[in-house]
């Protein structure tokens, strides 16, 4: 099995309530291959600058994640600063650098090109329509992220972008602009009319809904007594979503099936569909992955006298970890 993700690699700086950061390894490929790779082996495509180092890049190493398609150009990383309304349910874009990113051009290395299994993270959609034509087959699965910008800016290319997709992950907001539709089952309707055959709506606290033509299934998020950044969870959430195969079936992926999809989407009871814990926490392992805590020190953060989250800049927070293992062990089935 092969997973291919083509999105950002980038540097954050985050502020919330409990904790300020100014500066951590983020962008969505970076969550997406990260939970991912607790699963399944990832193929990651993106592009950095001269001040991504070796020690940024070792967030990648150890893993089954082939850095082969992430570009190194002149100049600098993609760099985006937020922070978070106290409730954390909204945040503000205090900086957005494109950078380097700016000029991404995403190009495929041959052995990538026959990869079975595409996510599409949130990047132009004149760029994902170049990376499904670099494909030398059609894949078996083709997942898509996008958000309110592309949306807005670029509804054109958007569109035919989703006619040739089967998922769409999004959150309720994006579903409802999308579609124009406030009730979400009508925007779902919608949506499925411009061409994706699943929608994935991330409703974060709340938990997430699936809907296809037929069928409808929905999860509740897990109510934590705190989180210290939700940053990359939606990304993360995807990475868990589509990830290793079902152990009951070899034969691929069916979208009809939807006692795989509702497997897919169940979240363990012991972490929520996509809200991040705390990153302090320590969580239990499940015996049936060797997925193991990651251990980080000597970070230099700067940080409110709450904030305890121990990261250096070269580590995503550990909350990749916890939406990566918060869907069921009976994924949706992927197999080469």
């Amino acid at each position: 099995m092969s997973l291919l993700v083509v999105g950002s690699v980038a540097f954050d700086a985050v502020e919330t309530p409990h904790c300020k950061i100014d500066r951590m390894l983020g962008g969505a490929a970076t969550y997406f291959a990260v939970a991912a790779s607790y699963f399944a082996p990832v193929k990651l495509v993106g592009v950095v600058g001269d001040d991504f180092t070796a020690r940024d890049a070792a967030v990648f190493r150890g893993r089954p994640i082939d850095t082969e398609g992430l570009e190194r150009a002149s100049g600098k990383t993609f760099f985006w600063s937020g922070r978070y309304s106290p409730d954390m349910n909204d945040r503000t874009t205090l900086v957005t650098d494109l950078n380097v990113f700016g000029e991404f051009n995403p190009k495929l290395p041959d052995r990538y090109r026959t990869a079975p299994f595409l996510f599409l993270a949130n990047i132009h959609p004149s760029l994902q329509l170049n990376v499904l034509r670099q494909m030398a087959r059609k894949p078996k699965l083709v997942a898509l992220d996008t958000m309110n910008y592309w949306i807005e800016r670029a509804p054109a290319e958007l569109a035919i972008v989703l006619r040739e997709i089967d998922i769409l992950v999004i959150n309720d907001a994006e579903a409802r602009q999308l579609s124009g539709e406030h009730n979400l089952l009508r925007a779902a309707a919608r949506i499925q009319q411009m061409g994706p055959k699943i929608l994935v709506v991330k409703r974060g606290e709340h938990g997430a809904m699936l809907m296809q033509k037929d069928s409808i299934f929905s999860v509740p998020g897990m109510t934590l007594a705190k989180v210290h950044d939700p940053t990359g969870a939606g990304d993360s959430f995807a990475g868990g979503f589509i990830k290793r195969p079902h152990p009951a079936n070899g034969h691929g992926l069916r979208l009809g099936d939807g006692q795989l999809r509702r497997r897919a989407l169940r979240p363990r009871a012991s972490a929520p569909p996509q809200a991040p814990r705390d990153h302090r926490a320590r969580p239990p392992v499940p015996s049936s992955h060797s997925i193991h805590p990651v251990t980080w020190s000597h970070p230099k953060v700067s940080r409110t006298e709450d904030c305890l989250a121990h990261f250096p800049p070269s580590m995503p927070p550990r909350h990749i970890v916890e939406s990566s293992r918060s869907i069921s062990g009976d994924s949706i089935a992927l197999s080469s």
